[in-house]
């Protein structure tokens, strides 16, 4: 089955095919989406991994050992850690990210789910999450995998990307729209 679809006309798309095949093929796609979430985390929580990431004054050689080390104390598994490790050899770390979101997607469709990033206003607990996702699934009719984020800045309510399609129930989109109807 070809899930590559658009995937490849970017260049962290196609990083990204080439991992997923890899993890697929020796069987490592839980492994290996395991190890990337927790790249994802460092990469929204760590100042330094990401400036490691995006820095243009940091040298491949020295992103290379860099990613390594992280690899290690991050205890990815070792694809992973390869994966890095190329990235940062051929000078695409700072494409991290979209790497790690096209091959979520790709995982995403091999397991037959559709791929929804959420952002909230303030963290949902897992029963929320639970509700959400079964209402997504009667909604879109296949299964959900959920992507969380946080974003205060929405004040309240829900942002929902699938695919193309975004739901924005967010109190700042109501409140911005309910301005623009009250100027006339």
């Amino acid at each position: 089955m070809d899930i590559s679809g658009g995937i490849q006309a970017s260049l962290a798309g196609r990083y990204a095919l080439a991992l997923f095949e890899l993890a697929r093929d020796e069987k490592q796609l839980e492994a290996v989406g395991a190890s990337l979430a927790g790249v994802r985390q460092a990469l929204a929580e760590s100042d330094e991994f990401r400036a490691l990431t995006t820095s243009p004054l940091i040298s491949r050689g020295e992103a290379a050992r860099a990613v390594a080390a992280a690899a290690r104390a991050m205890n990815l598994d070792p694809l992973s850690a390869n994966f890095l490790g190329v990235l940062a050899k051929n000078g695409r770390l700072a494409k991290l990210g979209a790497v790690i979101r096209a091959f979520d997607m790709l995982a995403a469709r091999h397991r037959g789910e559709i791929k929804a990033e959420v952002t909230s206003a303030h963290p949902l607990d897992d029963d929320q999450v639970a509700a959400l996702r079964a209402n997504l699934k009667s909604r879109m009719g296949r299964d959900i995998a959920v992507d969380m984020s946080v974003d205060p800045a929405i004040l309240g309510g829900l942002v929902v990307q699938i695919g193309s399609q975004m739901i924005d129930g967010s109190i700042r989109t109501k409140l911005n729209s309910l301005a623009t109807a009250m100027k006339g």
